[in-house]
């Protein structure tokens, strides 16, 4: 993707494309701002379809996974790649007002309320998020190994992270 495709698609010249964005990685985050929305969004939904903490948490990140593989570019820019946003660039307490990790966070915390787990729920959260950013990844990555079932594969993982969390 180019600066002067996007100009182009937009009916403006390249150069004023800089006078709302100052990089290249900028716009190109912006756009994918509104695909991390709607990340946030679907896993939102996908996690209301139960009442149960633990199963709606598994819900999430199936949804997760889900949506990064359905949408592999995007994802790529979000999260596989070094742009401007980098993490050197971020602030510790920006990822809480990441609304999808705020997300997290909060449902990670109905578990432990409910007893199901025990620990820290930052620490919980930055691990569930470890898995599903790796499985995301490696399917992304790796289309064409021969993976098991997706689907199977992805339920096992969380239900034996989630396993690892119970309280006992």
């Amino acid at each position: 993707m180019s600066v002067r495709a996007v100009a182009e698609a937009v009916g403006v010249t390249p150069p004023s494309i800089y006078l709302h964005f100052r990089d290249k990685d900028e716009l190109i985050f912006s756009i994918c701002e509104r695909q991390f929305s709607r990340l946030d969004a679907f896993i939102e939904k996908e996690g209301a379809k139960s009442k149960d903490p633990v199963e709606s948490l598994i819900l999430r990140g199936k949804a997760y996974v889900r949506f990064g593989i359905e949408n592999p570019e995007q994802y790529r820019i979000l999260f596989m790649s070094k742009g401007s946003r980098s993490e050197e660039n971020m602030q510790p307490e920006e990822l809480r007002q990441s609304a999808s990790f705020d997300h997290l966070v909060h449902a990670v915390q109905r578990c432990l309320d409910a007893g199901a787990f025990s620990g820290e729920p930052l620490l919980i959260s930055m691990g569930l998020w470890s898995v599903v950013h790796g499985i995301t990844s490696i399917l992304i990555s790796h289309p064409h190994f021969p993976w098991p079932d997706n689907e199977k594969l992805i339920d096992h993982v969380l239900r034996l992270q989630c396993a690892g969390l119970q309280a006992g």
